[in-house]
């Protein structure tokens, strides 16, 4: 049996969500929450009930945002070989760019 867990209101959360999703839906999934920062399920929670997502800069955030730059590189020099440009590209890239753009507002809050 696992654990309880408690939420921040000291509320044992003893209640499982689960949905499906598309292989592609999941790979978009996976991209947004290594670019956030947070676990899977904090993320998800999070995005549910339409609570702010703010991304710290640490090395886990870092590392996704070098992997991810890199992924879509690959994508765009795909493109340019006469490929076509898919939706999760576009979406992948909106993520980088707002997570980057987070960053840098933060980094000139504290200045």
């Amino acid at each position: 049996m696992s654990a309880k867990n408690s939420d921040n209101h000291n509320r044992w959360c003893s209640i499982t969500v689960g949905f499906r999703v598309s292989p592609e839906e999941n790979e978009q999934i996976n991209v947004a929450v290594a670019l956030s920062g947070l676990p899977k399920q904090e993320y998800c929670y999070r995005r549910c009930m339409e609570r702010e997502i703010v991304v710290q800069g640490n090395p886990r955030v870092y590392q996704a945002l070098k992997i991810h730059l890199a992924a879509v590189l690959e994508e765009l020099r795909r493109i340019e070989a006469g490929g076509e440009v898919r939706d999760e590209l576009l979406e992948t890239i909106r993520l980088i760019n707002m997570t980057l753009n987070g960053m840098k507002e933060q980094t000139m809050d504290k200045q």
